[in-house]
């Protein structure tokens, strides 16, 4: 068996160099001195056959070798820290914590509903919860941030287990000369009306919540900065049902009357990070956001 000429302390300096954009930055990242990163990208150029960085000007950048080894890397990285998570489940049995990422769309009451059942049977785990939006949700899975994901999609390379659906409706406040229109709307007249809209909470893509095509438009960074904005009359938005049946019950809101699409069915997915290290804690509340929703 041929064993790897590169420690991995190498791999894993290449890799905060690329992503902080500086030897200074990479250090404090890693909690290293300078020099020591310094010396580890020397080091990884000196042992493999071309260069992975090139020095221009104080930045170093990607040699066309590099941009390949850099994804190699991470799938390196991404598989040492799963193998050290599978020993660590192995040794202790249980786990002690588990991270659930939730996106916003996702209904929290029946996410919190499942924490509640999961606190009383298993009290000895923690559970964390991550709210995300869009992609933000996608890179708690794919940087191993979190254990599990709620989410209206399954990134490549994972398995999702359909649990769910969330109707998002088109609403408004009362007063709003949407709402008031006695003709079914078009999207015309939604173009030309100003929409709220969510801000992705992802860092590496940007991408917003809802119909994208109002000229006009108002980004919050929560569902529920949302909510408050319509019922200030900002706008019109396309929302989780389950968020505003409160405010369309008591007249806070109104559904919008549009000619096609009047809502829309969104699948709800459970998914888990690593399928190879699930240990029983994970599994039972896996079983217990199933039963909530």
């Amino acid at each position: 068996m041929n064993y790897p000429r590169v420690p991995i302390e190498h791999w894993s300096a290449f890799i905060a160099v690329v992503e902080q954009g500086s030897f200074a930055k990479a250090a404090e990242s890693l909690n290293k001195s300078q020099s020591a990163v310094s010396y580890a990208i020397a080091r990884l150029n000196e042992q493999l056959p071309t260069p992975v960085l090139t020095p221009q000007g104080r930045k170093a950048v990607l040699t066309e070798a590099g941009e390949v080894m850099y994804r190699r890397a991470k799938q390196l990285l991404n598989l040492a820290t799963d193998v050290e998570q599978t020993a660590q489940c192995l040794a202790e049995g249980w786990e002690t914590q588990i991270v659930l990422a939730v996106d916003a769309i996702v209904p929290i009451e029946a996410v919190l509903d499942a924490m509640r059942r999961f606190g009383e049977v298993v009290p000895q785990t923690r559970v964390v919860l991550l709210e995300t939006t869009l992609s933000g949700t996608d890179e708690a899975l794919l940087e191993r941030r979190a254990d599990l994901v709620l989410s209206a999609r399954v990134p490549p390379g994972f398995l999702g287990d359909p649990i769910g659906e969330v109707c998002m409706v088109a609403v408004a406040h009362p007063e709003h000369p949407l709402a008031k229109a006695e003709n079914e709307l078009t999207e015309q007249d939604l173009r030309q009306s100003r929409q709220i809209v969510v801000r992705d909470s992802g860092v590496k893509r940007s991408q917003d919540q809802g119909w994208l095509q109002a000229e006009q438009r108002f980004t919050v960074s929560h569902f529920s900065t949302s909510l408050k904005a319509l019922e200030a009359g900002l706008g019109f938005a396309f929302a989780p049902l389950p968020l505003v049946n409160d405010a369309l019950d008591q007249g806070r809101l109104k559904r919008l009357k549009l000619v096609v699409n009047a809502e829309r069915k969104v699948p709800i997915y459970l998914i888990t990070a690593a399928q190879d290290h699930i240990g029983p804690a994970i599994k039972a509340f896996t079983n217990e956001l199933k039963q909530s929703f």
